[in-house]
């Protein structure tokens, strides 16, 4: 069982919504950009000597239990060789996490990546992977968690055929970009009132590729325990996210399609028994029709805010489990960490 409690979230600093002897979970996504420090007009910063440390007070300050990450580097040259999914785990005192990486390679100006063909699909990190030096440079997507954790999974999603001209911190005017192969993790948490599903992402800016890869991510969660939460920065804005998870769950009840997806085996031995009571807000409860944003405010640019492509949507939580949100400015990333609390 997993208790919080409030002064944690009240010594953060942070906004924060007490409840009586235990606090909602903080919930938060937040995309990187490799770590890199901003000026306060969002004009790069150069890296201080410690490369990691604007970092780690990131993190640190959000003081989330659940944190999804992308644009993450490891043992990148530009971001100090550092193994940034480490140093959020140690920011945030996660108890479990993982980093999923997209691509091994370095970053080339224009070019997009120098990808080291020795490693050209999806690998897995974790705990057991820190301070491994001899491992290749990488970037990708991360999870981490302060709660105990069930099941873990991981996919990569093929970059989209062609790129688009995008405005790039610290270049003026549009910069043609080439898309990125993606990646997302998914982990089945325990809760105080149970098991619930996390999902972090990085969808492709393109556009159409992008909402594919979503519906792609919620048939691939199928069979994990609701309640949902997916979490990450979708490249996509207002209603768009959630009407395509709400058509992928169309989808998923196809008439004539009676066959349920096969649950994992640590899954199966963990499903109450039969003729156990169902908890309020699990699969079978109305609650679970529809997704819906826990939080609409604008993440980027987070020097000026005016658009929201980071987001935590969920199916089977309650609007009224949802507490303080929040978009925090802090010292690195061009988008500004996404914070809800929950409860769960």
């Amino acid at each position: 069982m997993y208790t919080r409690y409030a002064a944690q979230s009240q010594a953060s600093g942070l906004p924060g919504v007490p409840s009586p002897g235990v606090s909602p979970l903080r919930i938060a996504t937040f995309n990187l950009l490799h770590g890199q420090p901003l000026a306060a007009d969002g004009s790069p910063l150069p890296y201080p000597d410690q490369a990691a440390d604007p970092l780690f007070e990131a993190i640190a300050a959000l003081d989330a239990d659940v944190l999804a990450l992308q644009e993450v580097d490891r043992y990148q040259q530009r971001s100090g060789l550092s193994d940034q999914s480490a140093v959020a785990a140690k920011a945030m005192g996660a108890t479990d996490w993982r980093f999923a990486a997209a691509l091994h390679g370095r970053p080339a100006p224009v070019a997009g990546w120098l990808r080291e063909p020795a490693v050209p699909g999806l690998r897995v990190y974790g705990p057991q992977e820190v301070e491994t030096a001899t491992e290749l440079p990488s970037y990708g997507t991360a999870l981490l968690t302060r709660l105990p954790v069930r099941h873990w999974r991981a996919r990569r999603f093929a970059p989209a055929p062609f790129g688009l001209p995008l405005r790039v911190a610290g270049r003026r005017g549009l910069t043609p970009v080439p898309d990125e192969p993606r990646a997302a993790l998914a982990a089945v948490l325990e809760g105080d009132r149970g098991p619930f599903t996390v999902v972090a992402t990085h969808l492709s800016f393109v556009p159409g590729w992008n909402m594919a890869q979503l519906a792609g991510i919620r048939r691939w969660i199928a069979d994990l325990p609701r309640p949902y939460l997916v979490l990450g920065d979708f490249n996509l804005v207002g209603p768009v996210p959630r009407t395509v998870l709400g058509g992928a769950t169309a989808l998923d009840r196809t008439p004539g399609t009676r066959r349920r997806p096969r649950e994992p085996r640590a899954l199966r031995r963990s499903r109450p028994l039969p003729g156990a009571r169902r908890r309020p807000g699990r699969e079978g409860s109305p609650q679970l029709r529809g997704w819906h944003d826990l939080a609409r405010t604008p993440t980027y640019p987070s020097h000026r805010p005016a658009v929201q492509f980071d987001h935590v949507l969920a199916v089977g939580v309650p609007r009224t489990a949802v507490g303080t949100v929040s978009a925090p400015r802090v010292g690195v990333s061009d988008h500004r960490p996404l914070l809800v609390e929950v409860e769960l």
